[in-house]
């Protein structure tokens, strides 16, 4: 068998995994290895190429899974809601919220939120899926003068951007953001279920109350990239774009 066999796999792999819906259980070394004749390691190789190219995820203690991105597109004119960009992408949303806890901001964050140091703030920590695969790992920090009782709405509405619309009558824009690749800390790292340390999306964002200016949150949201495509849309404020308004959700 020449070196290159598992390029050979994956590529095959690669071909047939177009027909198989994002979720798909792949086939396990063992069976590879079985079906193509092939040792393990060789398998594995294979595997290992397909993750390489982002076609498919590996979920610790669970198997290897058909992947399926979607272009997450950051501009303007969205609203700063993961549901609403993913079903956008025409993939399905869903959301859940891990904890939420009252804290005293930091300097780091003070200077974010435009609040006095050891300001109360919400903290929250969800999990975002994208067809029903863990996409995503966030931490938000909401002041609690924007919605003084945001943690107990969020046990019936899973939104932020709904609750804040809802109880803090304001209209939240991404003001500021910014996209890099990077090594996830060891938290997020097990929130997102990942067996070893890859680079991911790291997608860190201020919002804003449209009409007042006044921050609302902060995020930073780590996104699995076999999961999505980070596209900015940069426009032209004398060339306004033409489109229909979305609502968040």
């Amino acid at each position: 068998m020449t070196s290159t066999r598992y390029l050979d796999i994956a590529d095959q792999l690669a071909t047939e995994l177009v027909a198989y819906a994002p979720g798909t259980r792949v086939a396990s070394e063992p069976e590879l290895a079985t079906r193509f004749g092939v040792g393990r390691a060789a398998a594995r190789s294979a595997l290992q190429e397909l993750e390489r190219r982002l076609l498919v995820r590996r979920v610790q203690g669970a198997g290897t899974f058909v992947s399926r991105r979607i272009d997450y597109v950051i501009s303007h004119r969205r609203p700063p809601s993961w549901h609403a960009t993913v079903a956008a992408a025409g993939a399905t949303p869903r959301s859940q919220i891990k904890g939420v806890e009252r804290v005293e901001a930091c300097e780091a964050a003070a200077r974010q939120l435009e609040r006095p140091v050891g300001s109360p703030v919400h903290r929250v920590i969800r999990h975002f899926y994208i067809d029903d695969l863990l996409a995503s790992w966030t931490e938000e920090l909401i002041p609690v003068d924007v919605a003084p009782n945001l943690d107990l709405a969020l046990h019936s509405v899973e939104s932020v951007d709904l609750v804040l619309r809802q109880l803090g009558g304001v209209q939240p824009v991404r003001a500021w953001f910014r996209a890099s690749v990077d090594l996830p800390p060891a938290e997020v790292l097990r929130g997102l279920q990942i067996e070893a340390r890859v680079p991911v999306w790291c997608i860190e964002s201020v919002n804003r109350d449209a009409e007042s200016g006044r921050v609302l949150m902060t995020s930073s949201a780590w996104t699995r990239m076999d999961a999505v495509r980070v596209v900015v849309e940069l426009e032209d404020p004398a060339f306004p774009a033409k489109h229909e308004g979305e609502q968040g959700d």
